[in-house]
């Protein structure tokens, strides 16, 4: 189970290191462009607060326990990307955006699953 949960930590620190240096790094406007219409609805400087939020989570996911140092950060991180998920979930549920409901959920659980392996009896 633990090589389990280094594949899933791993997988969501890939995915929102991108996703958190894309909102980082593009204006607003071409991220609306891109598919992305929700940030249409915020300022931005929410969209770069949460590119942020997503890129410190891709690295407390992993860099904790492959360094040694504080792994409790890890599922920590992963608790960080739940509430990130949840507000994403409300969002695009406000924006009748279904597929990305159920990408944020996916997210979600997969995290839940970091969170309980980790706190629970897969910890460090």
């Amino acid at each position: 189970m633990n090589i389990v949960l280094w594949v899933i930590a791993s997988l969501l620190a890939v995915a929102f290191l991108a996703a958190g240096l894309m909102k980082l790094l593009q204006p607003k406007e071409k991220l609306a462009a891109s598919g992305q219409g929700w940030v249409q609805d915020v300022r931005e400087g929410t969209v770069k607060l949460i590119g942020a939020a997503e890129v410190l989570a891709a690295a407390g996911l992993v860099l904790p326990a492959a360094l040694d140092v504080v792994p409790v950060l890890v599922p920590l991180a992963a608790t960080g990307l739940v509430v990130l998920m949840i507000g994403a979930i409300i969002t695009h549920a406000r924006r009748k955006e279904t597929q990305s409901i159920v990408v944020n959920a996916v997210l979600l659980v997969l995290a839940a699953v970091v969170i309980w392996g980790r706190f629970g009896p897969h910890s460090f």
